[in-house]
């Protein structure tokens, strides 16, 4: 059995917080390693002003799932119905969903989480009716992260700069 059939997304919820914040922990943690202090800064996610509250809120205000590996936690995704309205980045002008948090355990990289769960981001919305699912990224470094949302299939719209920080929206159609 591969990876990829072991992992069981659920529905998410306020029981989450702690190991979403977790993951997005590691990750500052994991991308300062490496030399990228740019995409998310140095501070751990819980520890920023306002993280731990925007992540309850994720779980109460939006749609969050969890992907489980052999029952353990090692992912999570946040659909929306737009983009975040303290992103410079415009509604699409036709009913969506939007990707607002995609993080998995960098303990468990490799291994199809984030992919696994943008094609249940994309299932959720095909099954809603709705033909547009769109998710922002970081667009400095290397563009890594948007070569990695390419290739699960979203294809960039525009790009915008959020103080310095550079993003790039992108799209895929599911209907």
């Amino acid at each position: 059995m591969n990876d990829s059939t072991r992992i069981r997304i659920r529905p998410g919820g306020p029981g989450d917080v702690v190991g979403i914040l977790g993951m997005l922990d590691s990750a500052v943690v994991w991308m300062n390693a490496r030399g990228n202090t740019e995409q998310w800064g140095t501070i751990p996610y819980s520890q920023r002003p306002g993280g731990a509250a925007r992540v309850e809120r994720y779980t109460t205000e939006n749609v969050p799932y969890v992907a489980e590996l052999d029952g353990v936690p090692v992912g999570a995704l946040v659909l929306d119905s737009g983009p975040s309205p303290q992103m410079p980045i415009a509604p699409a002008g036709e009913p969506e969903r939007y990707v607002r948090l995609l993080v998995s355990d960098r303990r468990y990289a490799g291994m199809g989480i984030g992919a696994a769960l943008l094609a249940h981001a994309a299932e959720e919305t095909r099954r809603a009716g709705v033909g547009l699912l769109r998710v922002d990224c970081w667009a400095g470094g290397g563009g890594e992260l948007v070569a990695f949302y390419q290739r699960n299939g979203f294809a960039p719209t525009e790009r915008f700069v959020d103080g310095n920080w550079p993003g790039q929206v992108l799209a895929l159609r599911v209907g």
